[in-house]
């Protein structure tokens, strides 16, 4: 017995001291931030006087529309954020010209070509745009397109320049799968719906196949006419030019693809040096927070969602993980917005591939609301809106899509995985027990389904895709036999959804703001002030909203520390499964870069 309480006691005062060293490092780490980020804000306040010359790093990756994480302080500005910051800079009278540094290893093809088109519209006020760049070293052209529109592009002399086209490719697991005696059975609606051909097919089907060079060689267009534009060369003979790809630094030069060779130095000496008149340069960053966008005027609400779509309030960790669409979260910032009195119009920027089609009618379903207040919606679509994503689409007043952003996808698939044969190969037997009707044991990943269960899950995927379709024919004005033509699960490009009527206007965010202004009545030479919902958090509000305050940080970390080492937790972390118990509104088509 004596034993017993002495470690009884040894574990109490093991948690306390554990949870208090654990405090300790979070208050520490929190001050660190907080010292780092006052830091950032001293040096981003004492911005050079006089003119100067943004620079803009396209180097490193970027969200399309900001993360709400507490730790995201350090990310570049997202897509949608520096869009917004060069239309300022092109109406700010102490910018003199940009700075680029171009990236090297390729990006989505619809984030080059919304930044095309902010090079060129700053391009047009007369101030210059100079690139660098240490080399085009991904085949893709897109790393071309993005600054493509700029004054001059200067390569490094050691370099070469590799843009060749577009290129992608698919994992199929049909074969490995069937290895294992693993069985994947899943039903799609239509042909096109290609999400699961991943665990069905070896390879691609004709209609998959079909689809994807379809909308590679609509991307590939769109990036050559661009690139074209911006260059001054005629599209053809462009084509030709990439196409006999790849160039020593020497031959880029000579062929007009590039301006300049020269290091980094030189070239940024010779922005300052166009743009004249003792310039110095200025990071875009540190210009981002020298002052508030966009703060006067008319309000037009801006509500974001990138990622999966997905039910609830979808909060993602803040200590990593992919962005995520919450239907109860953006249905919820919707409705604010349009009970919000002096809110004119809506704009909602998707940049989904899909989810959860409860999650997707849900924020349909707030779309409709607002309009119903008098409010005209706006959406504008990032680098893919399909599937779930265009669902939440398309009962708006207008649509605007980069003709390079993967759209449509109007159907539904859904399925599971059988694991039950690889786990005989192991010596592993599960048995289901249920009671109740056939039904109950539907989502077993230990068994397949029965003919009746089949026949349901069919029929609620059938529904879901009438469901669908309905919504797209009402949104867009279309007959229920011309969705059922360009449906069937098929991904188009925004030109092509252009062409089809799924979209209204090939363009980017900006042109999204212009056409909301149009919708509101909002005259074209008044400033209108994006507000965004749910507003922004200060990273301590974060951080409260996180951890709480502080005796209840430390006592959800010591209880966070101690379930994450349960062996239930580990269990449940190393038995993740491919299984879709529900009905998916996907599209993971493959994005070139």
């Amino acid at each position: 017995m004596k034993q017993f309480f002495v470690t009884l006691f040894g574990s109490i005062i093991g948690v306390i001291i554990g949870s208090f060293l654990t405090l300790i490092l979070v208050i520490m780490g929190i001050g660190a931030m907080f010292s780092a980020m006052s830091a950032d804000a001293e040096q981003s306040a004492g911005l050079p006087q006089g003119r100067l010359v943004l620079e803009v790093d396209l180097r490193e990756p970027r969200l399309d529309q900001p993360s709400r994480s507490p730790f995201a302080f350090a990310e570049p500005a997202s897509i949608v954020d520096l869009v917004r910051l060069l239309d300022r800079a092109e109406n700010d009278p102490r910018v003199a010209g940009l700075f680029i540094r171009a990236n090297e290893f390729g990006m989505a093809p619809a984030q080059a070509e919304e930044i095309n088109r902010a090079i060129a519209s700053f391009r047009e006020s007369g101030r210059p745009v100079i690139v660098h760049s240490q080399g085009f070293n991904s085949t893709s052209v897109t790393t071309y397109l993005a600054v493509a529109s700029a004054d001059e592009i200067w390569l490094q002399d050691t370099a070469s320049f590799a843009t060749a086209g577009l290129a992608g490719e698919v994992g199929f697991f049909g074969d490995a799968l069937e290895r294992f005696e693993i069985d994947a059975d899943f039903i799609q609606f239509l042909e096109y719906k290609n999400a699961p051909n991943t665990y069905t097919e070896n390879g691609f089907t004709p209609e998959h196949l079909e689809a994807t060079l379809s909308y590679f060689n609509s991307i590939y267009d769109t990036a050559i006419a661009n690139a074209a534009a911006g260059r001054t060369i005629d599209a053809d003979n462009m084509r030709t030019l990439i196409e006999a790809s790849p160039y020593s630094a020497e031959d880029a030069l000579e062929s007009g693809l590039v301006d300049q060779l020269g290091h980094v130095a030189a070239a940024r000496q010779a922005a300052i040096g166009r743009a004249g008149g003792g310039a110095t340069i200025a990071d875009i960053e540190d210009y981002r927070f020298s002052g508030v966008l966009d703060q006067n005027g008319p309000r037009i609400a801006l509500i974001e969602g990138q990622g999966s779509i997905v039910t609830g309030d979808a909060l993602a960790s803040p200590f990593g993980g992919d962005p995520m669409i919450g239907g109860d979260a953006m249905a919820e910032a919707i409705s604010h917005a349009a009970a919000t009195p002096g809110v004119e119009a809506i704009i909602v920027r998707v940049d989904s591939p899909g989810g959860s089609s409860i999650a997707s009618d849900q924020v349909w379903d707030a779309i409709r609301r607002a309009q119903g207040n008098g409010l005209p919606v706006v959406v504008s679509m990032g680098s893919a809106a399909a599937s779930g994503g265009y669902y939440i689409a398309a009962p708006a007043d207008h649509i605007v899509a980069n003709a390079s952003t993967i759209t449509g996808s109007i159907g539904v698939f859904g399925g599971k995985i059988n694991l039950g044969g690889a786990f005989g190969l192991l010596g592993v037997n599960f048995e289901q027990v249920s009671v109740g009707g056939e039904f109950a044991g539907a989502y077993s990943a230990n068994e397949n389904w029965t003919p009746e269960q089949r026949e349901a899950i069919e029929a609620g995927l059938s529904e879901i895709y009438d469901d669908f379709t309905q919504r797209v024919a009402e949104g867009r004005d279309l007959s229920a036999e011309r969705v059922s033509e360009i449906a069937r699960g098929r991904v188009w490009t925004g030109q092509q959804a252009l062409e089809l009527g799924l979209v209204d206007e090939v363009g980017g965010f900006m042109d999204a703001v212009a056409a909301a202004r149009r919708l509101a009545g909002i005259e074209e030479n008044r400033t209108v002030h994006l507000q965004r919902f749910p507003r922004e958090r200060t990273p301590f509000e974060a951080f409260q909203e996180l951890f709480g305050v502080s005796a209840e940080g430390a006592q959800s970390l010591a209880q966070l520390n101690a379930l994450m080492n349960t062996p239930e937790f580990q269990a449940l972390m190393e038995a993740r499964q491919a299984n879709s118990s529900g009905q998916e509104l996907r599209s993971p088509a493959v994005q070139p870069r």
